[in-house]
């Protein structure tokens, strides 16, 4: 019987392990292996590790959790979370099944591009999701939101700081002249064209092409993905998901507590915005709450 089983090992399950181990819990971590931000060279935005390959910041994680003797860890995927708080049962999908008293769910998000040919080929290298991440590297170049819906109009001027800011709406909504005066105010160029494909090395810069008229050229490009959890080990228990601008996400409370007691979630997969220092810190709340509740929830 593990005290804590952790789905997935990438930011938030290690910073969730950690306080677990330090408190001298058998911690179980079951990893995949697929990182949400495997295809990016560079890790932005995380102080002390601002730049560094997100492969190293994942590899140090783990080297320094392996530390504490009361560490198991196993490359796999999980297919079923079942049981109640106390006495969970985890099958993994080679068939083993797993006793624990708590489960935290640290999938992290599977990302769905628009489907617009030469997108999904260059993300992470010059197509991202995050302008405080990668917009800054961009180098007040050009660069273009690809819009995935109205929304886009009221979060492009932040763009406006990164470089010089192109809407793209790819004719998903009209751009009415009141709306086109207020973005040129901001510092953007809106654009209503339909996007035929992006073109251009895959390292950028890259070619946006479109089904009339002449291509236009930008340093990079950025688009709010639609999300959802990487996997839903626990769908036969009846977790609650809820929808956010972003996708869908586990429902929790304050204490990284989803709708069924004893089952935990945290990083990208139970929290917006996403970014991996927001997910480390996501995690070692959550690490700490599922404590808590072994020490003050379950049984004498």
């Amino acid at each position: 019987m593990y005290d804590v089983i952790v789905v997935g090992g990438s930011y938030a399950g290690m910073a969730a392990a950690l306080q677990l181990l330090r408190a001298r819990r058998r911690v179980l971590v079951i990893d995949a292996g697929q990182r949400r931000n495997r295809f990016a060279a560079h890790s932005h935005g995380f102080l002390t590790q601002d730049g560094e390959d997100p492969a190293v910041i994942a590899a140090t994680a783990r080297a320094q959790l392996e530390r504490y003797p009361t560490l198991s860890w196993r490359k796999g995927s999980v297919a079923n979370v079942s049981g109640a708080k106390d006495r969970f049962e985890v099958l993994t999908e080679d068939g083993e099944r797993l006793a624990t008293r708590r489960v935290i769910l640290a999938t992290g998000l599977a990302d769905t591009l628009p489907e617009i040919p030469g997108l999904a080929e260059r993300w992470g290298q010059s197509v991202f999701h995050c302008p405080y991440c990668h917009g800054y590297e961009l180098d007040l170049g050009r660069i273009a939101l690809i819009a995935n819906g109205p929304e886009a109009i009221h979060h492009a001027p932040l763009f406006a700081d990164f470089g010089q800011a192109t809407l793209l709406t790819n004719a998903l909504f009209p751009l009415e002249p009141e709306t086109c005066r207020s973005l040129t105010d901001r510092g953007l160029t809106p654009e209503g064209r339909a996007i035929l494909e992006v073109a251009g090395p895959l390292e950028g810069p890259v070619e946006v092409r479109f089904r009339s008229g002449e291509p236009l050229s930008f340093a990079g490009l950025f688009v709010a993905t639609k999300t959802r959890p990487a996997s839903l080990p626990a769908e036969g228990l009846g977790v609650a998901l809820e929808e956010t601008p972003m996708g869908t996400q586990y429902r929790t409370d304050g204490f990284k507590e989803t709708s069924i007691p004893g089952l935990y979630a945290c990083g990208d997969v139970a929290r917006v915005p996403h970014s991996v220092s927001l997910a480390v810190g996501d995690g070692a709340w959550a690490g700490a709450m599922v404590h808590r509740s072994l020490v003050f929830d379950s049984p004498a």
